[in-house]
């Protein structure tokens, strides 16, 4: 049976972040913790090694497969911000048309930095994926 490597875990956030390497990275990711605890209204917890997530859901999809996963998240990587948001959800497209610099992935959004940005567009991000998974997955929401 698969087992999920991104698990909610009990290390550090802060020293997760005090051991980014890269000194505006790190001054970014203070920065992401403080928009997205604010945005959210939830505690930020370790998820994996490298994931930094808010809240939580438990999903099941028709193959069976099931798990909890944060209902937003980021992780302060090498190359660039990782910032996850709910897939499968169409109003993310319409708010990125006004994010900024920015690249995509299935279920993320990457950003070279928080001044490539528009801060306002990210919190409309993290309160509409919290609010459609919290509507596709309601009463398997936590934390």
């Amino acid at each position: 049976m698969y087992e999920l490597k991104t698990k909610e875990n009990d290390r550090s956030v802060v020293e997760f972040i005090e051991n980014v390497e890269n000194p505006t990275k790190r001054e970014d990711a203070y920065k992401l913790l403080d928009i997205f605890t604010e945005t959210t209204g939830y505690q930020a917890k370790m998820w994996g090694p490298s994931i930094i997530g808010f809240g939580s859901y438990h999903y099941k999809y028709p193959t069976g497969h099931e798990g909890d996963a944060p209902l937003v998240g980021f992780s302060p990587r090498k190359a660039k911000i990782s910032l996850y948001f709910a897939t499968g959800d169409t109003q993310r497209e319409e708010l990125l048309e006004n994010f900024g610099k920015h690249t995509t992935g299935k279920a993320c959004v990457y950003i070279n930095n928080l001044a490539d940005v528009d801060v306002a567009v990210l919190k409309k991000l993290i309160e509409q994926s919290v609010r459609f998974l919290q509507d596709t997955y309601p009463n398997n929401n936590t934390n």
